[in-house]
């Protein structure tokens, strides 16, 4: 038979011309390779899901009739596309049937984790149904399989039959860690209703359950994780938090979530949540966006380890968020990421482990502040491929950073530069009160600013920069690596000529110096070597001697004695003197005292 339909307006198409109930018939499309591709159509809300072209062959495979037949018997009528665990490892239903030669029903699973799986949902050249991976899928007997169980059954089983065991323990829920404690005195009842904080992680959670019960029983859950269950669709999500009134944190992580019809229709469903995590859910930034209506109130995002490659511009949605985490997303290219510069109220981006470069404000000049990201204050780059200072250059246009995280980059490799790398991030980023989670203090950003002038004093002079302000002109190209100079040199004068440092930034094999630490009035710590950059100030050398002796710094007394000057100690008394301030050699000892 031939039937013409609109590709993009029937949602069941099957029960049009087959005269049976669409969840029990599965369909076999015959595409032009002639190779069979089985599909339930249930899976595919839409026609123009489907891999079909005009004229292809659509056979209907199987009419189950629950009254006639016993092959699905312990399989659920809605199994594909339903989740499912087996062995510990969580898969959805693709297929539900027989594979020839072999008798009985099978289910074709496409597996979360494409190594548990054996091919591509094709047996002996036949397709059941396909997979994002090569190897993703296999079939497993009905028997091998759980589909799970329901919210309260896993809470009680979490919370009622483990809780003697679990007391004074330690658990995990969301992003925090609570301590069950007081609960023995406690009815089983009670327990429940009084839960504020609860986890079900890996309980198989696969729905609601009986109508209304989590609203009876457990009517006070503020913070649910529900990471690594077996729920397949935001609906059977919905129906649990409609019943948690007071739902403010949701850990949805390592699930699988199809979208749905309507999403806006569910967000009083999610009326009063405020933090969100979909670590590893393998999710693209469009499902986000087309998730994100459901959340209207949403201020913290949290999307680890997912398959976002490229950006869009939030439009109505995702308005009020504070907090975005995109780390370890393969989002390498830096344009993207301003793709999000407008979202009003962002304050902390994680951007963490993506192979980022580069990122660039275009719409401003150097020096300048630039209007994206308005309320910005923190932003994660570590583990990623930045090697470049330009790029720290335009985060100063970032107007309220005041947190930087930059760790494991190029930039920052190498240990014996570490310190001299902070010096300039502070110096070029005049903000910053955190640099690597390590508060900047003032004294330390006074020191680091110094140190940035004379450092680059040289070079300031050659492009054309006077201590004449009225004189000075340096080149535009001098002005566009240290933006900040000229603010710098307005606060602090210009360095004298003496001061002026040779060296470039990172060519310190000479200027890194081997000192000795001894602590003379202290016989039973042993003397600690240390390769230090001759630019260090004092106050960051106490800083280090703190990780080192756990002595605070407000408490050492140093001196230091040099070979050429035997039996001489020299006070070391200025903590924003640089190390070469001292005339400190390398093989010389500093003499660490305290009160």
């Amino acid at each position: 038979m031939v039937k013409n339909f609109e590709r993009s307006n029937h949602k069941s198409p099957r029960d049009l011309f087959l005269g049976a109930p669409s969840h029990n018939i599965n369909v076999t499309v015959l595409p032009y390779h002639c190779k069979f591709v089985c599909f339930c159509i249930q899976y595919y809300r839409w026609l123009n899901e489907l891999p079909t072209r005009n004229f292809v062959t659509v056979c209907p495979m199987r009419v189950i009739n629950s009254e006639s037949s016993t092959m699905t018997e312990g399989i659920p009528s809605d199994a594909v596309g339903r989740r499912v665990v087996c062995d510990g490892e969580r898969g959805t239903v693709r297929y539900v049937g027989t594979v020839p030669p072999t008798a009985g029903v099978w289910l074709g699973v496409e597996w979360d984790n494409p190594e548990r799986g054996k091919h591509d949902g094709s047996h002996e050249g036949v397709y059941y149904f396909t997979c994002r991976h090569p190897t993703g899928g296999s079939f497993v007997r009905p028997k091998k399989v759980s589909f799970g169980v329901d919210f309260l059954t896993a809470m009680k089983q979490r919370y009622e039959m483990e809780l003697k065991q679990a007391i004074g323990e330690e658990i995990k829920i969301s992003i925090k860690t609570v301590q069950l404690v007081g609960f023995e005195a406690l009815s089983e009842k009670q327990r429940l209703e009084n839960l504020t904080e609860a986890s079900v992680a890996n309980c198989d959670v696969c729905g609601a359950g009986p109508e209304n019960e989590i609203k009876q029983t457990t009517p006070n859950i503020r913070t649910l994780n529900l990471s690594s269950n077996l729920l397949s669709s935001w609906e059977g999500v919905a129906l649990i938090t409609h019943q948690l009134e007071k739902l403010h944190e949701l850990d949805l992580s390592h699930n699988r979530l199809s979208l749905p019809a309507e999403p806006a229709s569910l967000s009083p469903s999610f009326r009063g949540l405020k933090v969100l995590a979909l670590n590893s859910c393998a999710l693209t930034w469009t499902e986000v966006l087309e998730f994100a209506p459901m959340w209207p109130q949403l201020e913290e995002l949290y999307l680890y380890d997912n398959a976002i490659t490229e950006l869009h511009r939030p439009v109505n949605v995702l308005q009020s968020l504070t907090l975005l985490d995109l780390t370890s997303n393969p989002l390498t290219d830096g344009s993207e990421v301003l793709k999000l510069a407008e979202l009003p109220r962002l304050e902390e981006l994680k951007l963490s482990h993506m192979g980022l470069s580069s990122l660039q404000f275009n719409d401003v000049g150097p020096g300048c502040k630039t209007t994206m990201f308005p309320a910005l204050r923190s932003l994660v780059l570590d583990d990623n491929n930045i090697a470049e200072w330009s790029v720290v250059n335009e985060l100063d246009k970032l107007a309220r950073l005041q947190q930087l995280a930059i760790d494991r980059n190029p930039l920052m490799s190498g240990e014996r530069n570490r310190e001299t790398a902070r010096q300039l991030l502070i110096a070029r980023v005049a903000r910053l009160e955190f640099v690597n989670k390590i508060p900047v203090t003032p004294d330390e950003r006074k020191g680091a600013e110094l140190d940035y002038c004379k450092m680059f004093g040289e070079k300031w002079l050659e492009s054309g920069g006077s201590r004449d302000q009225a004189l000075s002109r340096p080149s535009e190209e001098f002005t566009a690596q240290h933006p900040r100079y000229q603010s710098l040199i307005q606060k602090y004068g210009a360095p004298e000529e003496g001061e002026m440092k040779k060296q470039k930034p990172f060519a310190l094999k000479n200027q890194l110096l081997t000192i000795t630490f001894v602590c003379p009035d202290a016989s039973d710590r042993k003397p600690i070597e240390k390769k230090l950059p001759d630019s260090m100030i004092v106050q960051k050398m106490k800083g280090l001697l703190f990780r080192l002796l756990k002595i605070p710094g407000s408490e050492l007394k140093l001196t230091y004695t040099s070979s050429k000057m035997e039996g001489k100690e020299i006070e070391i008394d200025n903590d924003l003197k640089p190390l070469q301030f001292y005339s400190i050699e390398d093989g010389d000892k500093v003499l660490v005292r305290w009160t």
